[in-house]
């Protein structure tokens, strides 16, 4: 078994509301996140994919359509806008990097041809992230 990582990286703002908590309960938990003006990131993306090498092309994953199903599901979805309010998943679910990770798993397992969704690395910031593997993981 080969693992392949590709990396990307974008940018988009978000902020952090629960509608069922009071105000007080939302500044309490999600401080300065709680803006509804929202505040930004520039993400660093990781997918990782796994699979056999192909002993013809001498590839796990053909790489360019590897880079062309990030950026359709997740860069072009997401670069540079407000995840609450542009992107489907977060209209009534919190953008934390959490969730962020699960979505864009969500968004690329069925799209990938032979090789198989590994890991969704997602850094918020340098020294923060989140490694989500699928939900059987």
């Amino acid at each position: 078994m080969v693992y392949l990582t590709r990396k990307a990286e974008f940018a988009a703002s978000h902020y952090y509301h629960n509608p069922d908590f009071s105000p007080e309960e939302n500044q309490r938990l999600f401080g300065k996140c709680n803006n509804p003006n929202g505040h930004g990131h520039n993400y660093t993306l990781e997918v990782t994919v796994k699979g056999e090498v192909d002993p013809r092309s001498g590839f796990v994953v053909d790489l360019k359509q590897l880079k062309e199903v990030m950026h359709r599901e997740v860069l072009d979805a997401m670069d540079h806008r407000f995840l609450n309010k542009e992107v489907p998943e977060f209209f009534n679910k919190i953008p934390t990097t959490e969730n962020l990770a699960i979505a864009i798993w969500q968004r690329l397992e069925l799209k990938l041809q032979k090789a198989k969704l590994h890991r969704v690395r997602v850094y918020e910031t340098q020294d923060l992230f989140v490694d989500f593997y699928g939900e059987n993981d």
